[in-house]
């Protein structure tokens, strides 16, 4: 297999710390030739990982993109509303894609970069990292060896987890849907795409309901500040506490995110000025805290997902029902139950990469975008714009039926956007 060549568009967590860090440690799978990123700190620190020349690194998009090409592919992993433009343009330029989900943050511009993949035959892997986790691959290959007979229905929940809701969702780049889009969209398309790939049917129809109840300026607590540290009195019994969050041994994510001086002092002074500062109970936010959404799948296959601000672990949690017994996983401990009707019960284990997110699945992820660049005839998982709309249409039918409190049927859906 050669090795492929890739520019990074967008230096943040993702882009340096996901893609950039795989490049890093596969040198003989991939290597990053260039990098767009406005942040100097960010371009000057992914340039010095992977040795790439001043001139090829680059404040915007735009100067990149108006380069001759000079890579297999682009790594799009800009903010959520900043992926359109950039994907059109790489596209265009002649690249093929690593496009960061979502795709985009409505439908009509999901649409425009599927429909454009598919006129210009470029390969576009949009990053569903689930799929390519050893537990959710385990799961799909159980599903498919029909142990457990037919599908009937699946339960399935994202537990966030406190502090990680605290900090991206309340604090810190996805708190608003004015500036990126619905939790159900930023946070759980992930799970609407897997449930999709493990039924291996479209849904039929929606319904959801979800709320923001907690964290809300009028469940600030007597003596809370406005920053936590400020004095704050509660801030020692407070468990979203930014001191304990941010200024404890811990200098990876989500600490990373905050500044790019990760002393003390730097982090300090990060909470002191910057947005992970903030109280909990005093910030800009109104994406929800929880919800849960019921789907109804061709073949009368249902499904019930539940996403919720409130859990002890950052996980997700699975059951599966069938005709002639049942699965039980735990992604974060990647457990695997079976249980055959009339029989004795067993458990899987799987052992996921120990480098990289999502429980490997990134490393994961990474090896089949080198795979789709250089084999030619690559067949493994790949999750295509076209078949990654559907996770759209699920999360944005979601939001719609929270809204409007009404079930959306899909097909009509569908329609609206596809014609």
């Amino acid at each position: 297999m050669r090795r492929a060549t890739a520019v990074i568009v967008g230096a943040g967590n993702r882009g340096k710390d996901a893609y950039g860090f795989y490049a890093a440690h596969n040198p003989d799978k991939l290597k990053i030739v260039a990098v767009a990123e406005p942040n100097k700190e960010k371009r000057l620190s992914i340039a010095k990982i992977h040795g790439i020349p001043e001139e090829l690194c680059f404040a915007s998009w735009e100067e990149l993109a108006g380069k001759d090409k000079i890579a297999d592919a682009a790594i799009i992993s800009t903010p959520d509303h900043l992926h359109v433009k950039p994907a059109i343009a790489f596209m265009e330029k002649g690249y093929d894609l690593l496009l960061e989900k979502p795709m985009a943050t409505n439908l009509e511009d999901a649409r425009k970069i599927a429909v454009l993949a598919q006129k210009l035959n470029r390969k576009v892997m949009v990053a569903h990292v689930l799929r390519y986790t050893s537990f959710f691959s385990k799961l799909k290959e159980l599903i498919q060896s029909e142990i457990i007979g037919k599908i009937m229905s699946i339960e399935h929940k994202e537990n966030i987890g406190y502090y990680h809701m605290a900090h991206s969702y309340v604090r810190g780049n996805w708190r608003r849907e004015d500036e990126t889009a619905p939790i159900i969209l930023t946070k759980s398309c992930h799970d609407m795409d897997i449930l999709y790939w493990l039924v291996g049917k479209k849904s039929r129809a929606i319904a959801s309901f979800g709320h923001l109840s907690h964290f809300r300026k009028e469940n600030k607590p007597a003596g809370a500040t406005e920053r936590c540290t400020d004095g704050c009195a509660v801030e020692r019994e407070c468990p979203y506490s930014a001191i304990k969050i941010y200024l404890g041994k811990n200098t990876g994510w989500p600490v990373n995110v905050i500044t790019q001086d990760l002393s003390y002092e730097g982090r300090l002074k990060a909470l002191q000025e910057g947005p992970y500062g903030r109280c909990v109970y005093s910030c800009d936010n109104d994406v929800l805290d929880h919800q849960v959404v019921s789907i109804e799948f061709e073949d009368e296959i249902t499904a019930n997902f539940t996403l919720t601000a409130f859990t002890e672990e950052i996980t997700r949690k699975i059951n599966i029902f069938g005709t002639k017994g049942e699965i039980i996983g735990h992604f974060g401990k990647n457990e695997i139950e079976v249980a055959v009707f009339g029989k004795e019960k067993f458990k899987i284990r799987v052992f996921p990469p120990e480098e990289g997110g999502h429980n490997g699945g990134d490393f994961q992820m990474m090896d089949a975008f080198v795979r789709l660049l250089t084999e030619p005839d690559y067949k493994g998982t790949f999750t295509s714009p076209m078949d990654s709309l559907e996770s759209h249409f699920m999360a944005f039918a979601a939001e719609r039926s929270r809204l409007s409190g009404t079930v959306v049927k899909m097909e009509e859906f569908r329609k609206k956007f596809l014609n």
